[in-house]
């Protein structure tokens, strides 16, 4: 039919979400029904056209981060800030498992109002519950300038295998 994949476009929307080492987190959102795309990158920081190098001297100021399309009437913005819960730990500061450094730190970066109220509400939520024994230190701030990481970086566990998260 002429005009769907216009159609479709339309419907999308962007998540981007930070939760240690890049590669598992991407790996879980690319696997999920509605999602239509994936890239990993940088946000969050000062330095522009930053490197993996640049990065990992933690004076950029930006977080390894994902950077999620999705189909809302597939999958919703809420479903995916749970799933971004389940799949690190929110309560270490500028760490996720033996990745140590702020550019390991757990951030949602939302792109509207909506966003930031659903990400506020469901981090409260898990907060009231005591859902990880410990107070969540996840950040919820406004998303920035995306830069793409290396191409080497992109669809990791894909090109060279191996675990499907990092672990926490």
């Amino acid at each position: 039919m002429e005009g769907t994949a216009d159609f479709a476009a339309e419907r999308r929307e962007t998540a981007t979400f930070a939760a240690g080492c890049f590669w598992g987190v991407e790996a879980r959102f690319a696997e999920l029904e509605g999602v239509v795309s994936t890239r990993v990158g940088y946000t969050g920081g000062t330095m522009a056209h930053p490197t993996y190098e640049d990065v990992c001297t933690g004076r950029t100021g930006h977080a390894e981060a994902v950077e999620v399309a999705f189909d809302p009437t597939i999958i919703g913005y809420g479903e995916l800030v749970e799933i971004f819960f389940s799949i690190h730990d929110p309560t270490t500061h500028n760490r996720q498992g033996p990745d140590v450094g702020s550019q390991y730190r757990s951030v949602i970066f939302y792109h509207s109002d909506d966003q930031r109220r659903i990400a506020e509400n469901i981090r409260d939520r898990l907060a009231d519950e005591d859902a990880f024994g410990r107070p969540i230190v996840t950040a919820i701030e406004p998303a920035g300038r995306f830069w793409e990481a290396e191409s080497y970086h992109q669809k990791y566990f894909t090109k060279h295998g191996g675990r499907r998260a990092c672990p926490f």
